[in-house]
């Protein structure tokens, strides 16, 4: 996505920067998306009385580094081997965030998805290992 200058330096409301965001990733953008990054620092709000906007420039600037190129600077920093599956990359901050999770800003907590993968890659094992001896299906 190519802007000029004059199309870089606009401010979009919170609406038209989620409707901006999903044509860019190709997936749906929230405007509880939106309110997120600012939220959380990630691009700068402007506007006062209720009227909150947000650069243009800044948004495509945040979503070009967030689309594939996190993947590529992580497995520098940390290895080739880097299981890029459990970043959970694919899933909308909405599905990250399910439940309870947006009630305070906690930066510790997990998503559900990373709990969920690690529950049911290890639940199975641990099952028949505690609970299923052998002969336990014999009458």
């Amino acid at each position: 996505m190519t802007l000029t200058l004059c199309e870089s330096s606009k401010l979009l409301t919170i609406k038209e920067a989620s409707e901006l965001a999903t044509k860019f990733l190709g997936k749906t953008v929230t405007t509880s998306n939106i309110s997120y990054l600012i939220q959380y620092g990630r691009i700068k709000k402007f506007g006062d009385n209720g009227n909150t906007l947000v650069s243009k420039k800044e948004l495509i600037e945040y979503y070009k580094s967030y689309n594939g190129i996190r993947e590529l600077s992580w497995k520098d920093q940390l290895g080739k081997d880097l299981n890029w599956a459990l970043s959970f990359d694919q899933y909308k901050e909405a599905e990250t965030t399910k439940h309870v999770h947006r009630l305070h800003p906690y930066k510790g907590k997990f998503i559900p998805q990373l709990v969920e993968y690690f529950l049911d890659s290890h639940t199975d094992n641990f099952k028949k290992e505690v609970y299923f001896k052998n002969g336990h299906n014999k009458q």
